[in-house]
């Protein structure tokens, strides 16, 4: 079972490809692949294809732990949410989960970073994360 786990504290250093990019301090999360969620959790369903999330906007209440499962309906997406240090790839027949619970108020871009084809750089949509 492949698992990754990624806690956000201070201001942590996320490599990619050699490069460091510091990250802000907004919410614990975490990307699992294959483990069940709880029934106390909240789950939000969200698909990807060329060249959209949906549903393209998701509201989240500050301090409430959540679980995105993320699924792929045509190919190989990605799922970056910097604010949050988040990154994941949705495959298609699979199920992503990622667990967050948001610390701070505000809107949060989230964006395929797998690039899949003409219009791949509109492809994102947004958490709101209201009191």
């Amino acid at each position: 079972m492949k698992r990754i786990k990624l806690l956000v504290i201070g201001f942590p250093l996320f490599m990619t490809l050699g490069t460091a990019v510091p990250l802000t301090s907004v919410a614990k999360a975490a990307v699992t692949e294959a483990t069940p969620v709880s029934r106390a959790e909240q789950v939000i369903h969200i698909t990807a294809k060329k060249f959209e999330y949906s549903p393209s906007e998701i509201i989240l209440k500050k301090g409430v732990p959540v679980v995105l499962e993320l699924t792929s309906l045509d190919r190989v997406h990605g799922f970056r949410l910097v604010e949050f240090g988040i990154r994941a790839d949705i495959k298609p027949g699979e199920v992503t989960r990622v667990r967050l619970a948001p610390q701070h108020t505000g809107r949060f871009t989230f964006a395929c970073d797998v690039f899949c084809g003409v219009d791949h750089e509109e492809m994102a949509a947004e958490i709101v994360v209201v009191d």
